[in-house]
């Protein structure tokens, strides 16, 4: 368990359909003609919200503004990450519209919340057209120090390079593909990490060489794998995060369509030590092309 104090979430003010990322984020899809999709969202969204706090999970929830307009804000993992140590770190974005999401009163909330006496800027990575989206972009072992990432147009070696040299994580790049062979845009659709277990769409894979790599960094440091198919991670079954509850139980958070789609072995391995929480959320995922993990945000106070 990674031993966040806080969960942020941002809610939705105009969450649509966002064209500037979907040329990578094949998971998007446009909504049907007339379908009111912030209203849906923000319902789903106020769903999600009711069942962690009924589950004990501490949230620290901001209401996004209307100026500048940020179509993708509910998923605020991507531009940000909080980390023990006092570090946070500000990343630089594939999208232009994403970039205006570091709103200077989120992070000023961020560092109230944290108490994060260090700052590590790596926005002017986007300068030169490479990018590096957080925990979207890669999946911290923050255990082990290992930063595992799916390079892609979001994902640039460089960026990663010099996130783990600043942060003192060791990186593990690796190439992945989907059913159409187009690259997988974010690492944590196909990969979750949890206190015991790692979820790992193997068949996504471009290397074999690679494959063994992952593979044999997460069982050296103790990881059960759990093997999930492609079908399995286009309904955002690699999308998870475990947590904290209440009574200081692992919950290990998913969407309801992840969840719809484990087999009964899967979900067996992942519920021995966790309890499995699916959310509901259809419309943010088929419209934003991002699901439960993606709209989680861990923050660590000093």
């Amino acid at each position: 368990m990674n031993g966040a104090t806080q969960l942020l979430m941002i809610r939705p003010v105009c969450f649509s359909f966002n064209r500037q990322t979907a040329p990578n984020n094949h998971f998007q899809q446009l909504p049907e003609a007339g379908e009111d999709v912030q209203k849906l969202a923000l319902e789903e969204f106020d769903a999600m919200v009711g069942l962690l706090e009924s589950r004990g999970v501490p949230l620290l929830v901001i209401q996004d503004t209307a100026e500048p307009e940020t179509p993708d804000s509910i998923f605020p993992n991507n531009w940000f990450s909080s980390h023990a140590d006092g570090s946070l770190v500000l990343f630089p974005m594939f999208a232009p519209n994403r970039r205006a999401e570091r709103k200077k009163a989120v992070v000023n909330r961020i560092l109230e919340a944290t108490g994060a006496c260090r700052v590590i800027d790596l926005t002017y990575w986007e300068k030169e057209g490479k990018f590096l989206e957080s925990t979207g972009s890669m999946v911290l072992d923050r255990s082990s120090r290992t930063a595992y990432a799916c390079l892609s147009p979001r994902t640039s070696p460089e960026v990663l390079e010099d996130f783990c040299r600043k942060m003192d994580y060791t990186p593990i790049p690796f190439h992945a593909v989907d059913r159409e062979g187009k690259p997988v845009y974010h690492t944590n659709v196909m990969m979750a990490l949890g206190h015991s277990f790692a979820v790992l769409c193997q068949e996504a894979f471009s290397s074999e060489a690679e494959l063994q790599a992952v593979s044999e960094s997460l069982r050296a440091h103790g990881k059960t794998l759990v093997d999930i198919s492609l079908e399995q991670m286009e309904h955002y079954a690699g999308n998870m995060l475990e947590v904290c509850g209440g009574r200081g139980e692992r919950l290990l958070l998913m969407s309801q369509s992840a969840y719809d789609a484990l087999r009964e072995d899967q979900l067996a391995v992942l519920s021995r030590e966790d309890t499995l929480v699916p959310i509901p959320i259809p419309h943010i995922e088929s419209v934003g092309g991002g699901s439960v993990r993606c709209m989680l945000a861990e923050l660590f106070s000093r």
